[in-house]
């Protein structure tokens, strides 16, 4: 686990809009570390939970995913938002732990926030409230290290720190870039933070050629893991790439792919899709999540657009296929997270840009309006998958419900 000192370990690896501050909701997660390390066995007792407990609805007539989107803002803030520290809580009700979430959960509620941001009509009522979640994003910036980057929880005096994972700052450099997008005249300040992110991102390459599978990002640099995953090295091409088509620099475009070609090299599965990480005795951990699946198809988009070479594009189609029958098989979408699925689903929006197909957009909107139908509780506007609710789950269903409120010529800002 996390050696740091007395914090609990990380844990192991889902009206209109509300303009007000206080006003939000919160989600419902599979703790991601035992998922990502409990594999199948762990995942399929929690799905079954799931499951077995949908929110009873009286009828059929959904809100606009406009409405849902706000209602489910509202609750995010409303139950895990404390305006004082500008932070989140890890679960609603916080029985125990930490007072505050770790930086992997706070940064999906950054984007969560980002995405009301853009859609249309009304999204200015949240600028204020994405200026105010990348200044409190700044309380788990570790100077004191080279390279620099995120630690996994807050740093003193707020906290002790913790760990640096790779994907966390990931996604974070992608939350950077997508505020370069969705500025008027682009955010110099955020292209210089995602280019520090990336110079960790390379320094997390498994550089070790005796190494089964040599080559690779490592997960993360605490000591109790030597993993390398699809989402530490999909993720961190997605980022290079977006940095190569802003800036022309020609390593950007050479480790992304390396990343991309690890990957698929190494993690791809017979059945087309993606699996989740090999260890050093050469171990491939074989579930296949949503937003592996995602980064995956991502990546080769990005790759297409940077080189024009249609097999990245045929790549990143033959991934969406796959992965939109495998998870429409048996519902398997309730078996995972929900802010696994905000994840792949970005990807696919992203993809549907340059290869528009209808069923991209359909099966998010499938997803959001069971979601909504199955799990939201309509006295507190959360989303139940299970309890407590954690700050992943809420924060993942109003990115998905935001994305389905966007313009679609403007899903090339999604990140």
């Amino acid at each position: 686990m996390t050696h740091r000192p007395a914090i609990p370990a990380r844990p192991q690896s889902a009206a209109g809009p509300a303009s007000a501050e206080g006003s939000a909701t919160a989600t419902p997660r599979l703790s991601r570390r035992t998922a990502l390390t409990g594999g199948l066995a762990a995942t399929a007792a929690v799905a079954a939970g799931w499951r077995s407990t949908p929110v009873a609805r009286a009828d059929d007539d959904l809100p606009s995913h406009l409405v849902r989107a706000g209602q489910a803002y509202s609750a995010l803030q409303d139950h895990l938002y404390d305006p004082e520290t500008g932070l989140y809580r890890e679960h609603t009700p916080q029985t125990d732990g930490n007072p505050w979430s770790y930086v992997w959960p706070f940064s999906q509620a950054v984007v969560g926030t980002q995405v009301l941001a853009g859609i249309p009509g009304v999204g200015r009522q949240y600028a204020s409230a994405v200026s105010s979640r990348f200044d409190a994003l700044e309380a788990y910036w570790n100077s004191e290290t080279t390279p620099t980057g995120y630690d996994s929880y807050l740093r003193p005096p707020l906290g002790q720190g913790g760990d640096k994972f790779y994907d966390d700052n990931e996604w974070i450099a992608l939350s950077f870039l997508l505020r370069h997008n969705m500025s008027p005249h682009g955010d110099s300040v955020a292209l210089r933070r995602a280019a520090e992110i990336f110079d960790l991102i390379v320094f997390g390459w498994d550089d070790d050629s005796s190494h089964p599978c040599p080559g690779g990002v490592f997960w993360t640099q605490a000591s109790w893991s030597n993993d390398r995953n699809t989402v530490s090295n999909a993720p961190g091409a997605e980022v290079g790439l977006r940095l190569y088509l802003e800036t022309g620099q020609q390593s950007y475009l050479d480790w992304s792919l390396k990343m991309y070609e690890w990957t698929r090299s190494y993690m791809l599965a017979p059945n087309g899709l993606y699996w989740d990480h090999v260890n050093l005795a050469g171990v491939i951990e074989k579930t296949q999540w949503s937003y592996n699946q995602g980064v995956m198809i991502g990546a080769g988009a990005l790759l297409y657009r940077a080189t024009r070479d249609d097999r990245y594009l045929q790549q990143a189609k033959d991934t969406a296929a796959a992965a939109l029958a495998f998870y429409a098989e048996d519902e398997r979408y309730f078996s995972q997270p929900a802010e696994f699925h905000a994840i792949f689903f970005a990807n696919l929006l992203q993809l549907s840009v340059i290869a528009p197909d209808p069923r991209y957009r359909q099966a998010l909107a499938w997803y959001a309006d069971e979601a909504y139908r199955r799990y939201r509780a309509p006295d507190s506007g959360l989303y139940t998958f299970e309890e407590p609710v954690p700050l992943l789950h809420q924060a993942a269903m109003v990115r998905i419900e935001g994305m389905l409120a966007w313009k679609q010529q403007d899903y090339s800002r999604l990140t």
